[in-house]
C-alpha cells in the first residue's frame, strides 16, 4: 500500500471501543487518539475489539 504523503504512521493498542466505528487507540508512546476503521475494513467486515494491536495512519 503506497504511503500518503506526510501521512504518520505510529502503532498502537485499541483501548476502547466507541459506536459508529469509532475507536479509542493508545499509542506507544502513551497519547491516546480517536481513530476510525478504513473502508477497506470495514467493507470486507473486519472486527476490531479491545486491546487489538493497530497501526495508525494520522495526517500532521
Amino acid at each position: 500500500m503506497a504511503k500518503k504523503d506526510g501521512a504518520i504512521e505510529m502503532e498502537g493498542t485499541v483501548a476502547e471501543a466507541l459506536p459508529n466505528a469509532m475507536f479509542r487507540v493508545e499509542l506507544t508512546n502513551g497519547h491516546k487518539v480517536l481513530a476510525h476503521i478504513s473502508g477497506k475494513m470495514r467493507k470486507n467486515y473486519i472486527r476490531i475489539l479491545p486491546a487489538d494491536r493497530v497501526i495508525v495512519e494520522m495526517s500532521p
